[in-house]
């Protein structure tokens, strides 16, 4: 896939390791519909699904919950194999939402840690507990734009 704007001063993406430290790649959230919609249509791997779940500090059974598969699904893909659009799509979803949020709280830990913490906004819930849903993203999505904006969440 090819981008057309320099990949300079953006934050990282959660599906990417970067290389180096100084390394910065375009957002998966900034990338536009037809990139997202190739990149789901070509696979997401399962080394992409690794450094999504590293950076984000989740677990095998909270990503197996949240894309409703089991647990051997994920396991049973190795390396640069790659899940199907169905899956793919899913775990797109979820790194556009963590992209979009590692670069609203400027920090990746804060963002992690806000997403396992009940939040009034939403019901007294954590943000984590609404993403094995897509109305359930959309909701979390939603309140990270009204903090982006510094609207009281």
């Amino acid at each position: 896939m090819k981008v057309k704007e320099a990949a300079v001063s953006y934050k990282t993406n959660p599906l990417k390791r970067a290389e180096r430290q100084s390394a910065r790649v375009i957002p998966v959230y900034r990338w536009s519909n037809f990139e997202k919609i190739d990149a789901i249509k070509d696979g997401i791997s399962k080394e992409e699904l690794e450094n999504l779940k590293e950076q984000a500090e989740l677990d095998y059974d909270i990503i197996a919950k949240i894309l409703n598969v089991t647990k051997a699904t994920l396991h049973n893909k190795k390396g640069k194999a790659k899940f199907d659009a169905y899956i793919s799509e899913k775990i797109f979803l979820l790194a556009d939402l963590y992209s979009y949020g590692f670069e609203v709280f400027e920090s990746k830990e804060r963002f992690n840690q806000w997403m396992k913490h009940e939040n009034r906004a939403l019901g007294n819930v954590t943000p984590l507990s609404l993403l094995d849903t897509l109305y359930g993203m959309e909701e979390v999505k939603h309140l990270i734009g009204r903090i982006e904006y510094g609207v009281y969440s």
